[in-house]
């Protein structure tokens, strides 16, 4: 039985890799092939990879999901154009040119943030849904909506628009809703432990996201995100 269960994590583990890594090199052809922006590239591979805890409940010991991310971050750093190991650098040229056109460290930084939500929450995947998703969808909404529909613009810590600031509520609210409609299947969340907590996280992550320079955002908003909902419905 031990076997057993150790070949079906190693399985969904090797399942998880297959998917990002495939996430990425979709992601890096995207400019060449579909004629979309960077950006669009980028916000591709982050809300695609923020669909990750939805695997989690099918692994039986909660060490794996953040086994998952963790080389992301060793990879993604030497990815970036702050790598020391420029060639190594130069042979992910797909991957560096894709986290070279946002913040540096932006993608290293969302594979800490999963990582760590992983390690701490995954006998609770709806948490770490609640930090993730938000800053797969949500930030992702909020940067496209923003730089192609943004007019109404204001300051706080960032140069943020209010255009975007919706577009990362509602997408946040969406996403949430629907991953605790998810998890309810599996976990006992009630109709309450989905609308009103999915507000509150979807409140909270786009005003961190209003306050977070650079791309500290993909360490703020999972973070901020996945605190709400705990505070809220982490003892179910």
């Amino acid at each position: 039985m031990l076997n057993e269960d150790i070949a079906t994590n190693v399985l969904l583990m090797l399942l998880c890799y297959a998917y990002i890594l495939l996430i990425i090199i979709i992601s890096s052809k995207m400019s060449t092939f579909l004629h979309v922006s960077p950006k669009a590239s980028r916000k591709f591979l982050h809300a695609m990879i923020g669909n990750l805890p939805f695997v989690i409940p099918f692994f039986t010991a909660s060490i794996y999901p953040a086994l998952v991310a963790a080389p992301f971050i060793v990879v993604t750093f030497i990815a970036s154009p702050v790598s020391p190991f420029k060639n190594v650098n130069r042979k992910l040229k797909g991957l560096a040119n894709i986290t070279e056109e946002g913040h540096h460290l932006g993608l290293v930084f969302y594979a800490i943030s999963y990582t760590a939500l992983a390690l701490f929450f995954a006998s609770k995947p709806y948490i770490i849904a609640a930090g993730i998703l938000p800053m797969a969808y949500g930030d992702s909404a909020a940067s496209l909506v923003g730089e192609k529909y943004g007019r109404i613009k204001y300051k706080l810590l960032a140069r943020k628009s209010l255009e975007g600031s919706a577009a990362m509520f509602l997408a946040s609210f969406l996403s949430v809703t629907a991953s605790l409609a998810f998890f309810s299947m599996l976990y006992s969340l009630s109709l309450l432990n989905w609308v009103i907590p999915a507000f509150a996280v979807a409140s909270a992550t786009t005003l961190v996201e209003a306050l977070s320079p650079k791309g500290s955002d993909n360490l703020t908003v999972p973070a901020l995100g996945a605190l709400t909902l705990l505070m809220l419905a982490g003892g179910a």
